[in-house]
């Protein structure tokens, strides 16, 4: 049986290159990078290559960067050092972004009683923009907090308009670009940003590393303590291996980039239109989104629904209904539940993501799959 994974906003493959170069790494540099010795001095050489490169690529320097364990982490740090140590009273947000985002705004209103205001949902799953303006008026120390790309929807938030309306009224601006990076040039210095996260496995690279992007015009205060690493904000000996391997990903994402781009947005494509020969009457999940991501709704009764990725799974099919953190919910997705009709949310939906590893056959082996459910 042919096994085809195409759950890649999930996690995606290590690229053979990584794990060449995160093998290397073990077996020959195992120091301490805190260690003032040769065998710490060589493996701090290693992080600090792979924070100028990581620098070099989303246009930002490399004192920027702050090595985390993942995005959800370096979320988690961000919003709260904010709220704990620059005096933000108000939080902005959707209620589509990411639950690493979502369920620290909601702990925060909670625990120091910030207030927090949502941006409605368009029709085309974007998030509404007309009332950021008018809440923004308001002068209240304000952090906004939106993601670029959905990781469900692959709906995608003009970075520029978000930034440079924070920025008019003195608010700090906190972006996901977890989907993002990797997959499209960022260059945070000519981008209206305060802070942005990422996490490595989703382009190409290891789990359990990421980074936060702090913008040098804002400090915070340490979240971890107990050691010196990561310029005081994030305590704990570094994982070489890891950021030496999420170095090596972005770097074979980036110099690859328009290839890859080219050839994924022409499988989406061909996805589709497969999809839409098979299933009369489907539907997207969101209009221009971006290029690896299609989410949709296929025209079954609300009944298959619930077994609908048991049977794919069954047959080799990766895909998923949404986020892999509400992985089992029987809850309809939180992201189609601001923008899709209630008919809708009751018939299954599928989100399929792609890579550079996806082939025409992957998509054909897919469609003959949700044929024979």
């Amino acid at each position: 049986m042919k096994r085809v994974y195409l759950d890649n906003a999930a996690t995606t493959p290590l690229r053979p290159e990584v794990i060449d170069c995160m093998v290397d790494v073990m077996q020959t540099e195992y120091g301490n990078a805190s260690s003032t010795h040769s065998y710490g001095r060589s493996a701090k050489s290693i992080v600090e290559s792979a924070r100028k490169s990581i620098a070099q690529w989303m246009g930002c320097e490399a004192r920027e960067l702050i090595f985390t364990a993942n995005a959800t982490e370096a979320t988690n740090m961000i919003l709260t050092s904010a709220v704990r140590d620059l005096g933000i009273q108000r939080l902005i947000t959707s209620r589509m972004e990411h639950h690493a985002t979502l369920y620290t705004v909601e702990k925060l209103a909670q625990d120091f009683g910030v207030t927090v205001a949502y941006l409605p949902a368009k029709a085309d799953g974007t998030v509404a923009l007309e009332g950021l303006a008018e809440l923004l008026q308001q002068e209240i120390p304000t952090l906004v907090t939106l993601m670029h790309v959905n990781n469900e929807t692959g709906a995608v938030l003009n970075i520029d308009e978000v930034g440079q309306l924070c920025h008019a009224h003195n608010a700090l601006f906190h972006c996901d670009t977890v989907q993002s990076v990797g997959k499209v040039r960022l260059h945070f210095h000519d981008l209206p940003l305060d802070f942005a996260v990422a996490s490595a496995h989703k382009f190409h690279g290891p789990k359990g590393v990421g980074f936060a992007y702090i913008s040098k015009n804002v400090v915070l205060k340490p979240m971890i303590v107990g050691g010196e690493q990561e310029k005081g904000l994030r305590a704990g000996t570094e994982a070489v291996h890891q950021i030496a391997g999420m170095a090596k990903a972005l770097e074979l994402d980036m110099a690859e980039l328009a290839h890859d781009q080219g050839y994924i947005e022409a499988l989406k494509f061909y996805c589709w239109e497969q999809l839409q020969i098979a299933f009369p009457g489907i539907k997207t999940n969101g209009e221009h989104t971006f290029y690896n991501i299609l989410n949709v709704t296929l025209p079954m009764p609300e009944e298959k629904a619930a077994m609908l990725l048991f049977n794919l799974d069954i047959k080799g099919i990766a895909v998923s209904r949404g986020s892999a953190c509400q992985s089992g919910s029987s809850k309809p997705s939180h992201v189609l539940a601001q923008f899709v009709a209630e008919d809708d949310l009751k018939r299954p939906a599928l989100r399929i993501s792609f890579s550079r590893f996806n082939t025409k056959e992957d998509i054909d082996a897919l469609c003959d799959a949700l044929k024979g459910v």
